[in-house]
């Protein structure tokens, strides 16, 4: 009888020792906040080599957090409605809802009655503002100068949340450099293309063939994300005595997310999963993130081929500027893009980052990559990671004069810390040279409207799995 109750004590203290320190708002995929990306830490930025100088930054960086868009209110309103069916047609068949939290039973949208959305929420902006304070206190050098829109480049989407994105990174960069109110602020320039052309930002609005790719495949993943959804649909109605559905599970999950990421509340519906559950509901959206925007299909990232060109271009420049002794104020040294998950996850496929060594080789040659494992497997590929809110790449550009043999390095920041290249033998700091010729050379190959018009029947790699849906 001891030896019961020992065990007993051993399993129910894990399992409270499980859920305290099981941190939910890491795992919310690409709804993740930036900070909760980042564990809370403060970036880990690695000083160049001595005799290194940045002369050149590249920044392509996802808007901030952002509020539920339109259809997922309309969603969320749903959800309510279905809830208060549910707990009617359990007291009418006498079940008893001891075990339903309270919170649940009177539960209503934050967002009823809103009628718009997606919008850069007050969080959103922090992100953005303090990454551009973060920015100019990592690179003072780059940012001595004057302000001059042909210096200092801010590109956006026309997107409202990307460009106020833009705006609020831009008030964090310069703070301090005007004469605007008490504060000193100043006025910059932030450029958009029209939507229908943004082949630099929104490639994936502008590419048929991906348009034709993503319509096709979404029920396929669907089907694959099925079988955690039923698992969990049993679960959450036996637990709490509730008819749940599938559609239901996958609603109160995003509901889950929603809550912790915009409103700080993780013991609502985050509360009715278990850290087990949570952890495979992360992993359906991450390889719903994989397929279709990611190393899944390699038409995902190839088409941000015009992105990946004009960053190559960019710094081309900056090399002749410092090779002909441009005057300071006379030249580019700083070209800063605001988009959206569907540009930042493409560009960082392109770069070839998250990878192993082996899974670069496939990529550079185009074959299929495996899905990520289920857990409780580990995986390189998550999405709180690679692309959460203002989830960000930098591209730094160096003059290092003293090195005999290249005198231009390029290292690349992921949300601030330096990453491992597998195209520069895992090296976070690669000559501009190699950049070109192992990295970026493979991709210049394709010419985006070729690729984009191309008929959708003719072959496109598709990723491994043991459950073989087909992918196109």
């Amino acid at each position: 009888m001891a030896g019961f109750l020992l065990l007993f004590l051993f399993l129910f203290t894990n399992s409270v020792a499980e859920e305290v320190s099981f941190g939910i708002k890491q795992h919310l995929s690409t709804v993740t906040r930036y900070g909760a990306s980042k564990g809370g830490h403060d970036s880990n930025y690695a000083s160049a080599p001595d005799g290194c100088v940045p002369i050149h930054l590249n920044l392509v960086a996802r808007h901030g957090t952002r509020a539920p868009t339109k259809k997922r209110i309309r969603e969320l309103n749903s959800l309510e409605s279905q809830l208060e069916m549910l707990i009617r047609e359990a007291v009418e068949n006498g079940l008893s809802l001891h075990k339903l939290p309270s919170w649940l039973k009177l539960w209503k949208s934050p967002w009823r009655g809103k009628v718009k959305g997606g919008e850069l929420i007050p969080k959103g902006e922090e992100e953005l503002y303090d990454l551009g304070i973060r920015t100019r206190k990592m690179f003072p050098d780059l940012f001595s100068d004057d302000y001059h829109p042909e210096v200092y480049t801010i590109k956006a989407t026309q997107v409202p949340r990307a460009s106020a994105s833009a705006v609020a990174y831009g008030m964090g960069l310069f703070s301090g450099r005007g004469s605007l109110g008490s504060d000193h602020h100043r006025a910059f320039s932030v450029i958009s293309e029209s939507r229908a052309s943004d082949t630099m930002l929104r490639f994936f609005d502008c590419c048929q063939r991906y348009e034709d790719y993503r319509k096709y495949q979404e029920p396929a993943v669907d089907k694959l994300k099925e079988p955690v959804l039923d698992d969990i649909t049993k679960l959450l109605s036996e637990r709490y005595s509730l008819n749940f559905t599938r559609q239901h599970i996958s609603s109160l999950w995003f509901l889950c997310k929603q809550e912790a990421s915009l409103l700080d509340i993780t013991d609502q519906a985050c509360g009715l999963f278990s850290p087990s559950e949570v952890a495979l509901l992360e992993w359906t959206d991450d390889v719903e993130v994989f397929i279709l925007k990611g190393y899944g299909n390699s038409l995902n990232y190839k088409m941000g081929v015009p992105l990946l060109a004009d960053i190559v271009q960019s710094m081309e420049q900056a090399i002749k500027a410092k090779e002909e002794k441009q005057i300071p104020g006379s030249y580019e040294k700083a070209r800063l893009r605001f988009a959206h998950a569907e540009t930042v996850l493409p560009f960082t496929c392109l770069l070839g980052l998250f990878l192993e060594g082996p899974d670069f080789r496939k990529i550079q040659t185009e074959q299929p990559l495996e899905l990520p494992p289920r857990p409780p497997a580990t995986r390189i590929w998550k999405g709180s990671a690679v692309a959460p809110f203002a989830g960000n790449n930098m591209l730094v550009l160096y003059n290092c004069p003293a090195n005999s043999s290249d005198q231009y390095f390029v290292r690349v920041l992921h949300n601030e810390e330096p990453i491992a290249m597998p195209g520069c033998d895992g090296s976070d700091f690669c000559s501009f040279k190699d950049f070109k010729e192992k990295i970026v050379a493979p991709h210049l190959k394709h010419d985006f409207n070729t690729l984009c018009t191309a008929n959708l029947e003719e072959p496109v790699s598709e990723p491994e799995t043991s459950t073989k849906p087909r992918f196109y």
